[in-house]
């Protein structure tokens, strides 16, 4: 872990002025150094620094003179000098406290000089009239008051004249500041000062109380009556609400405190305090001087802020301790908390919020410091079974997940201290077995663990009772805790609370056992759960618990690690991991990198100990788990020391997994790879200064003796040979071809390694990446300029930018001229991306000294004076010249266009022009420049240019229908040049032109000065030009249709904005104001002859406002933002019939684009509860476009007030609230919603015939099922959220489905667990009776669905009880079937059981009707489903459910599943209803399968031990869907005894699954159904072909090769690729079987098999086709791909050897790892067949392919048939192409469409194949000694490879100037195969060789 440097601290000298260095000259002595002299050698120091050193050496050269020294002239002199200096000082100036230091220790007999000094100074100070130079004045006294004894003395002597200071300075400010109102700058500043001036005031009466003591009681005094004037102005501070609230705030401190100093009785304060608070005061006892000061104060009701501001200054300012208030005190205490809850139901605003919570903690210190010495009724009252501390709780449990990190900060410490007011009330008594925490506990252990308040508060409670005691309670907790860390919001409250809870429990160990045995118990419960998830968890939860809990863990108890070690390391061979889990491998990096970054080991101990073993770190480093490479490249790179030396093996591995690792698609692992690299480099560059130090100490012999690996120079010759190395790695990745990946890591590393080795002036340095530069590697950086993703331009720019003084050495003139060249042409390409690498080298070359000689002076006339000024930067010259070349090329374009916009859209569209002009000003230092004349006119010229471009391009963007539009040309006549031009190209030309314009003049703005200048000499771009471009985006944004263009033109609005909010000019700094009220006017007067926007969701108009709001400081009192939302909320209200709905369309969609907006944060949260219900009511409007608008609104809202949804799950806990947090936040929904679900139930509930649809039931149940009750909702809350029940079950009735589902989903919040029960009864006891009259079966549906989704929560409830659990479970079933009549449709008699525990024991025969509704009968079996599923769990747990199994038999007996179904599937619910009761036979054949039941000797367990219906009955059902659930559930079984999970011989599901093997078969050849056939072939693959081939022939009448030919007939001609995949797996393992049992397959049919399995492999085949051909070629790895007999033949066997080739090249991460696993096989069986050798098995695709290679080359040499391989091998070194067709079809591909890239690999990398084989080619050649000189195939293949190097040369040759960016395809192409052909012709000429020693030679 590398340790960030301090930065250096800047400290700016003091100078004196002429007068006082005249007056040191005059006292210094030159002979010897006296406090004059030192004094000017120190004014004389421009370094601060220095001056400090300087300052420092005063006090003891003034120590040593004498007593008479004093009356010596030159001490006086210089301590007038002192104190001046330090008058003059800057606050922030550290030289100013540094001065005060040594001036502190001024010995007594200078004391009194120095203090006139100090007054006189002080008195020139205080004579400051200039108002806004107070800050100055005040600055200065604040720093004499801060332990500065001299200060101090002197304020003291001028007491009276700082007070009258500060008294006028808060006036004078005041009055200012009302002048300047609206002024916001100006107003700010202002503020500030104020602030300044209120606490300096304050620490004046806080520091110097006995001055004021000593004056007070003359009330004539001046003093006096000063107290009263500051008194007075704090008051108006406080109430006044104009002012910032840090004002407000501080003043409310300083009332209280003044008071204190002024009243009299002290004892009665506490009173006069309470009474201000509770707006009880009586004039009569109070003093006229306290009436006259505050009397605004003491008559009326306060503002809630003012109260809350007063609640503050009381509990700051007075002194709780110690009970000095006695009882008056207490009542105070309790009053002020008794203010501050009434107030937080009220103070909702972000600010006022985050100020309560500050406060309320504030309290709860105060309460802690008075219980100490309070009276015995105080405790009572803070008891924590007390009223006030319950409310507190209350407000706790609201606040703990406020949005605000502050207010959630504040709520754990208010929780902390009120546990710690409780402990001060119980002193004397057990806290571990207080009722109190145990209810605390209990209630927060039974809240769910993604309540994030839990972890904080449980966390504040194991410190009150320890670990021990809540472990006892549930043992598993600390696993719960674990598994809730794969949520990253959760993971850091989850981690803190564990390490609490470690911490704690390592105590109470340490503490309770003498001996260390406790340490294995520790681990138990601590170490051993998280070394199992790191094993086999998901790659999140591993990731969050390695980053949050691993370390503290660590840091709490280093020893563990060995433990961590050893477990891990027996366990980390076998258990390697896989793509999807670390394995303990994974997890022991984990564990080391984590303690080697934290310096609890040193990695070459444990490597030297046989710890870990490189091969061990290799393996790591090219894992196919991301995160294991990343944590095994962290063990290398991170170090707690900073210049821990890097070790040779360190270094030789970090080659090693640069060489595999720099090709990952993953953003984030390459970020990580780049930063962990860049540690590294830094603590080689850290070493390296160290080891140079070592070098140049001589003394250091040990060092000197030490053999050369450990001498510095050895080991800094070992850091540059590998930095070198490691530079020719990353530049030759960046060959043609190479991917983005490749290219974005490589270049990263690069320009890391350029910024770290940077050379500072006289500073040795190891490396040095200039020196590793040549013109090869400047023309690839160069190159890297045509990739067409911008990140790789950006590197290459940066990079270029960092070596550009040896880049442009090494580029001849001809070069730049042709780069030159090409950029300009570029800038009018009709490719978008192609002006982007035009604006990259402009901004490149424009850095080159000579480029106006050597290519701008052919295209721009030239301006002789600027060489004459030399003063001009290059730059600046040479981006000016390329400018005004650009703008004169645009400007005749934009001439051309007029007249013809097609022919501009489809030869030159404009927009590269201008975004090449605003890239070369960005790069540009604009308030630093020289020809301001010249820019000025430049400016000018652009922004005329710039309007001239949007005339001619807007009608385009502002069209009704700016997609599919082509203009009419104006001139038509015969000199129109036809163009193929279509209306996407004219499109693209217009919005970019429109953006590309947006993003200019956006820039342009900043070159206005914030300070604004006379003009016209203040900035490039005038007052005018401003306002004229703020007209132009307001047009713009207000008119234009297309999305792009108005969220474009918004970007450089934005920038306008921003800047017109800092600018001084009052003009300009009020423009946002007017153009948010106009257009706000606009909105409102719905004008006819408007144009903007309706539809389109209001087009620019949201952006508009958006981007005016945006320009409004946050922390301002954003007045904007509250106009605007007021007069939004007005009209977004429903509006009158008469009146336009248009003003309410606009307002719905402007709100909703406000609310979507992060940058208004909180300050938007106000505004939340009025537009809910401007959305609900907006939904209920006849008007569509009012609908469609609240709709989208509501979506908005929804998402910011709970959350971006992370999941799917649309049931996810994350995004919820409780109730009581969601009303508390918004109070005012809670009355709106009620009354609105009230209504809706309302017309619900109407008995008549036609029932009435409602249209807001949907929103109110969407907002309603976001919420939940909280355990912890006490009996405080007003906001119970037991009313919304009843409406809720009502919503079920409606007659809309969804709305029934949903409200079945919103009534689970609203039940507490232990409520279920009751309340499904309460639900199934409304349902009605077979024999009532009036049955709705809407409303059956709906309760069915609501006792559903209730159940389904129950069953999964995890805090229950078994006991009360299983009794309410059995109330629940003997309510449910006394329902039973739902679920059938025939007659039905029959007894209940006797023997089953039920409330009704004697209930008499009776008669049930039939339900004809399919529907509610589904919904009713669901509930049977569920519970059937549920229930045979707790089979185990002894409850006898026998009777209610034959109840299910029952029901399924009297299905229509038991006969012919009397339906067409067209007959509503009957698929909804045949699936239901499929899935309740499927549940019962489970269970009664089970040994619970089959093994039972009871009467009712043999009733039931037959099932009614069989699974095979199911699968020869008519309809597909009971078919397919039938063969889902087979499925299931199967795979569970295939994986062991069921044991084998165990009966039970086993016995479901004998006999049918012949159905299946037979299914296999009858079943039309697509996805029964699908399911049928993949059961048949998971079968066992021992015992499924013997029936073939007796059940379909075929032989296992017929089979074979049959299945692979169908991946021939079926259409799925599902149906191909499993089919050709299927057929794959019969072939297998077939083969290993010695049967033979006919030559076609396995050339059949091959033929398929190489077209699956195709690049362009889907990804399942893919994935299945590499399940196949794992399959077959062992048997036929590596096995010691060539069993398919040569050719065969290398085509699927080539299969695997190009599966480890996909683009597809998912089918690369999956083919990597073929490569494990291989690996594998050679590490068993070597012995213990070593091999690389889990790898990521680049090593897996190296690999492949290989060990194809090994077989060959293996089988014998190298003489026949290697040809085969060369084919695939050459490749299929031809090169002149590939040209044609590039080249036809590069000019057919405007974005599309067709079918591309955008992660292969051609050359990484090439190289890989050829190496592994070369070394085979090598070690075989292999020549075929008269070998007839390779003659063919050199002839083929000669012609085909004629043919790329003159292709290559044909190619214009530049290719790599006018052809860059093409070019990139033709150099890939221009290597190929040049490698594989080299190898040709060596093999047909006789001389051995050129083997050699070509393979170095």
């Amino acid at each position: 872990m590398v340790l960030k440097k301090k930065k250096e601290i800047q400290v700016d000298a003091f100078l004196l002025d002429q007068q006082q260095l005249e007056k040191l000259q005059r006292f210094s002595k030159a002979q010897e150094q006296n406090l004059a002299s030192l004094l000017l050698h120190c004014a004389q120091l421009s370094n601060g620094i220095q001056q400090i050193q300087c300052i420092k050496q005063i006090m003891p050269l003034i120590s040593k003179m004498d007593q008479n020294s004093a009356c010596d002239p030159m001490v006086k002199a210089c301590l007038d000098i002192l104190g001046e200096t330090y008058f003059a000082l800057g606050v922030k100036n550290p030289l100013k406290k540094v001065l005060a230091s040594s001036l502190n220790g001024l010995p007594e007999q200078f004391m009194t000089l120095a203090i006139q000094s100090f007054v006189s100074c002080l008195k020139e100070e205080l004579k400051t009239t200039d108002i806004y130079l107070y800050r100055k004045v005040l600055d200065n006294l604040a720093s004499c008051m801060e332990d500065f004894s001299l200060g101090r003395a002197s304020i003291k002597n001028l007491f009276e004249e700082v007070l009258q200071f500060l008294q006028k300075s808060l006036l004078d400010i005041q009055e200012e500041n009302r002048q300047n109102h609206g002024n916001r700058i100006v107003q700010t500043q202002l503020m500030h000062d104020l602030l300044i001036a209120i606490k300096v005031s304050m620490m004046l009466v806080q520091k110097l109380q006995e001055n004021i003591q000593g004056n007070l009681w003359r009330h004539e005094s001046f003093v006096w009556q000063s107290m009263c004037s500051l008194l007075k102005s704090s008051t108006n501070f406080l109430m006044d609400e104009t002012l910032l609230q840090t004002v407000q705030t501080t003043s409310g401190l300083a009332v209280i405190l003044f008071t204190k100093a002024m009243y009299e009785p002290v004892e009665e304060l506490p009173s006069l305090v309470s009474d201000l608070l509770l707006g009880s005061m009586k004039h009569t006892g109070v003093p006229a001087w306290f009436v006259s000061s505050c009397g605004i104060l003491c008559t009326g009701e306060l503002p809630d802020s003012v109260l809350l501001f007063l609640c503050h200054g009381a509990l700051a300012m007075l002194e709780w301790k110690n009970g000095s208030m006695g009882e008056n005190g207490e009542k105070l205490l309790l009053d002020i908390v008794s203010v501050l809850l009434s107030l937080s139901s009220e103070l909702k605003e972000s600010s006022m919020a985050t100020s309560l919570s500050r406060i309320f903690a504030i309290w709860t210190s105060s309460a802690l410091a008075a219980l100490v010495s309070g009276s015995p009724d105080l405790k009572v009252k803070l008891n924590g079974n007390s009223d006030i501390i319950g409310k507190l709780l209350e407000y706790i449990y609201t606040h703990w997940e406020h949005p605000l990190d502050a207010v959630r900060h504040q709520t754990k410490l208010i929780f902390k201290n009120l546990l710690q007011i409780h402990r001060t009330t119980i002193t004397g008594s057990n806290e571990k077995s207080d009722p109190f925490f145990a209810k605390l506990i209990k209630h927060l252990l039974s809240l769910e663990w993604h309540v994030k308040g839990k972890y904080a508060s449980l966390g504040c409670l194991v410190e009150c009772v320890g670990t021990e005691n809540i472990l006892q309670l549930d043992k598993t907790i600390p696993v719960q805790i674990l598994d809730v860390m794969n949520d990253q919001s959760l993971a850091p409250y989850a981690s803190d609370l564990l390490e609490t809870m470690f911490t704690n429990h390592k105590t109470h160990f340490t503490l309770s056992f003498q001996e260390t045995t406790w340490i294995n118990q520790w681990h138990d419960i601590w170490v051993s759960p998280l070394l199992v998830i790191l094993c086999e968890g998901n790659h999140d939860q591993t990731t969050y618990i390695i980053d949050y809990y691993l370390p503290k863990l660590l840091k709490c108890s280093p020893d563990s690690l060995s433990y961590m070690i050893r477990i891990l390391q027996a366990s980390a061979d076998a258990n390697l991991g896989s793509r999807s889990t670390r394995g303990a491998l994974g997890a022991l990096m984990a564990c080391l990198r984590t303690a080697r970054a934290h310096g609890h080991l040193e990695l070459s101990n444990i490597m030297s100990n046989g710890l870990v073993s490189t091969e061990c770190i290799k393996q790591g480093l090219v894992h196919q788990h991301n995160q294991v490479c990343i944590d095994a490249l962290g063990l290398l790179c991170e170090t707690h020391r900073s210049t821990e030396i890097v070790s040779m093996e360190e270094m030789q591995l970090i080659q090693f997994f640069i060489t595999y690792n720099l090709n990952s698609q993953s953003p984030s692992v390459r970020q990580q790879i780049c930063s962990l690299l860049r540690k590294l480099f830094c603590r080689i560059q850290e070493s390296s200064q160290v080891l140079y130090k070592l070098q140049q100490n001589k003394t250091n012999q040990e060092l000197l003796e030490n053999s050369t690996e450990k001498h510095p120079l050895g080991i800094l010759q070992q850091y540059k040979d590998f930095m070198s190395s490691v530079c020719d790695r990353l530049f030759e990745a960046l060959f043609p071809g190479s991917s983005h990946p490749t290219r974005f890591s490589a270049l990263s590393i690069l320009g890391s390694i350029a910024e770290i080795f940077y050379v500072p002036k006289g500073q040795a340095q190891v490396f040095q990446l200039n020196q590793e530069i040549n013109s090869a590697r400047v023309q690839t950086l160069i190159q890297c300029f045509a990739s067409t993703f911008e990140e790789v331009k950006v590197l290459a720019f940066g990079l270029l930018m960092k070596l550009r003084d040896v880049a442009f050495n090494l580029q001849d003139s001809e070069d730049l001229d042709l780069l030159f060249q090409a950029a300009m042409d570029l800038s009018t390409s009709t490719k978008p991306y192609d002006c982007v690498t035009a604006s990259y080298l402009l901004n490149f070359l424009v850095h080159h000294k000579e480029l106006h000689h050597i290519c701008l002076g052919k295209w721009v006339e030239h301006n002789p004076q600027m060489d004459e000024s030399t003063s001009v930067s290059t730059v600046e010259k040479n981006t000016l010249t390329v400018i005004k070349l650009l703008l004169v090329n645009v400007e005749e374009e934009i001439f051309q266009a007029k007249k013809s916009l097609l022919q501009a859209a489809a030869s030159f569209p404009m927009y590269g022009r201008v975004h090449c002009i605003t890239g070369a000003l960005q790069q540009l230092p604009l308030n630093n420049l020289t020809l301001i004349a010249e820019w000025k006119e430049m400016v000018a010229r652009l922004i005329l240019m710039s309007y001239k471009l949007s005339a001619v391009v807007s009608p385009v963007v502002q069209s009704s229908s700016p997609e599919g539009l082509i203009p009419m040309d104006s001139d038509s006549g015969k000199e129109r040049q036809t163009c193929d031009v279509t209306a996407q190209m004219v499109l693209v030309c217009c919005w970019r032109s429109m953006k590309e314009v947006s993003l200019l003049l956006g820039t342009l703005c900043k070159l206005l000065p914030s300070q604004a200048a006379p003009e016209p000499s203040g900035g490039l771009i005038t007052v005018e030009q401003v306002k004229n471009i703020g007209e132009y985006f307001k047009h713009h944004l207000l008119q234009s249709r297309h999305r792009g263009a108005f969220e474009l033109a918004y970007a450089g609005f934005v920038q306008l904005t921003g800047m017109l909010s800092r600018c001084n000019n009052e003009s300009l700094h009020k423009m946002p104001e007017q153009w948010l009220s106009s257009v706000l006017e606009e909105i409102k007067s719905c004008d006819p002859s408007s144009t903007l926007c309706a539809t389109r969701r209001s087009a620019g108009i949201p952006f508009y406002i958006q981007a005016l709001l945006a320009s409004e400081p946050k922390k301002s009192k954003t007045d904007l933002l509250k106009m605007t939302m007021e007069e939004l909320m007005s009209l977004a209200a429903p509006a009158n019939e008469s009146s336009s709905v248009i003003p309410q369309v606009h307002a719905l969609n402007i709100l909703r684009a406000l609310f979507r907006d992060t940058h208004l944060g909180e300050n938007i949260m106000p505004y939340v509860a009025d537009g809910i219900q401007a959305a609900i009511l907006g939904f209920m409007s006849p008007v569509w476009a009012v609908r469609n608008s609240s709709t989208l609104l509501f979506s908005a809202l929804i998402t910011r007030i709970f959350g971006v949804k992370r999941g799917k799950d649309e049931n996810s806990k994350k995004n919820r609230m409780t109730g009581r947090e969601f009303f508390s936040r918004f109070p005012s929904l809670y009355p709106f919603l009620l009354k609105q679900l009230e209504v809706v139930t309302n017309t619900l509930n109407s008995e008549a015939e036609e029932l009435k649809i409602h249209p807001s039931l949907f929103l109110l149940l969407l907002i309603l099922g976001r919420l939940y009750p909280s355990p912890m909702d006490g009996t405080y809350s007003a906001l119970s959220m037991a009313p919304f029940v009843p409406f809720i079950i009502r919503c079920g009735h409606s007659p809309v489905y969804r709305s029934r589902e949903m409200s079945g989903r919103a009534l689970v919040p609203f039940v507490m667990v232990n409520e279920v029960p009751r309340t499904v009864q309460s639900l199934l006891e409304g349902l009605p009776d077979s024999t009532s009259p009036c049955i709705r079966q809407n409303n059956i549906h709906g309760t069915l669905l609501q006792v559903f989704h209730l159940l389904q929560s129950y069953l999964e409830s995890k805090q229950l009880v078994s006991l009360d659990f299983q009794q309410g479970l059995g109330d629940i079933i003997t309510c449910i079937r006394t329902k039973l009549w739902l679920a059938k449709r025939s007659c039905i008699r029959r007894t209940w059981p006797p023997e089953e525990r039920i409330l009704c024991r004697d209930l008499p025969f009776f008669r049930k009707e039939p339900n004809p509704c399919l529907v509610t009968r589904a919904a009713y079996l669901d509930v049977l489903v569920m519970l059937s599923t549920r229930l045979g769990n707790f089979e185990k747990q002894g409850m006898q459910l026998f009777g209610f199994w034959e109840e299910m038999n029952n029901v399924i007996s009297d299905s229509e599943l038991m006969s012919s179904i009397p339906y067409s599937s067209a007959v509503p619910g009957l698929i909804q209803y045949l699936q239901s009761i499929t899935k309740l036979v499927i549940a019962v054949v489970s269970v009664t399968a089970g040994p619970d039941v089959q093994s039972s000797s009871s009467p009712a367990a043999e009733k039931i031990a037959k099932p009614s219906l069989s699974i095979v009955h199911l699968l020869h059902c008519e309809f597909h869907e009971v078919r397919l659930l039938a063969l889902e559930a087979v499925l299931l079984w199967l795979r569970q005894r295939n994986s062991k999970q069921i044991a084998e011989g165990g009966g039970g599901i086993l016995c479901l699954l004998t006999d049918l093997e012949g159905t299946l078969l037979t299914m296999a050849m009858k079943e039309k159904n697509l996805q029964c056939f699908c399911k049928v072939l993949e059961i048949l693959y998971n079968m066992d072909l021992r015992n499924m081939l013997p029936k073939t022939e007796h059940s379909i009448k075929i032989n296992p090769h017929e089979l074979l030919t049959w299945s692979l007939n169908i991946v021939d001609i079926s259409n799925s690729t599902e149906v191909q995949s499993i089919a050709l797996k299927f057929a794959s393992k019969l072939v297998i079987h077939l083969l290993q049992n010695h049967q033979q397959i006919s030559e076609e049919v396995m050339n059949k098999w091959v033929q398929l399995i190489v077209y699956f492999c195709g690049d362009e085949q889907q990804t399942e086709m893919l994935l299945a051909a590499a399940e196949v070629l794992k399959s077959i790895t062992t048997f036929l791909l590596i096995n010691e007999k060539l069993i398919l033949g040569l050719s065969d066997t290398l085509a699927m050897w080539k299969c695997v080739v190009l599966l480890l090249q996909n683009e597809d991460l998912v089918v690369r790892d999956a083919a990597a696993e073929v490569i494990q096989v291989a690996q594998s069986e050679r590490r068993s067949s070597k012995g213990t050798e070593f091999a690389l098995r889990i790898v990521n695709a680049p090593m897996a392919l190296d690999l492949a290679f290989g060990i194809v080359c090994e077989l060959l040499q293996r089988w014998g048939e190298i003489r026949a391989g290697v040809p085969i091998l060369l084919e695939w070194l050459l490749g299929d192409g031809d090169p002149k067709r590939d040209s044609e079809t590039s080249a036809l591909e590069e000019d057919d469409y405007l974005f599309d890239k067709g079918e591309m690999n955008f992660w292969a990398e051609k050359l990484t194949h090439v190289r890989q084989l050829s190496k592994h080619l070369l070394q085979l050649i090598s070690m075989t000694h292999l020549t075929l000189p008269d070998h007839g195939e390779l003659n063919q293949l050199s002839r083929i490879a000669l012609d085909q190097a004629q043919l790329v040369g003159h292709l290559l040759r044909a190619l214009p100037p530049t290719p790599e960016f006018s052809k860059t395809a093409e070019f990139t192409r033709l150099a890939i195969q221009n290597e190929r052909i040049s490698v594989c012709l080299k190898i040709l000429d060596l093999l047909k060789s006789d001389d051995p020693c050129k083997n050699e030679n070509l393979e170095k």
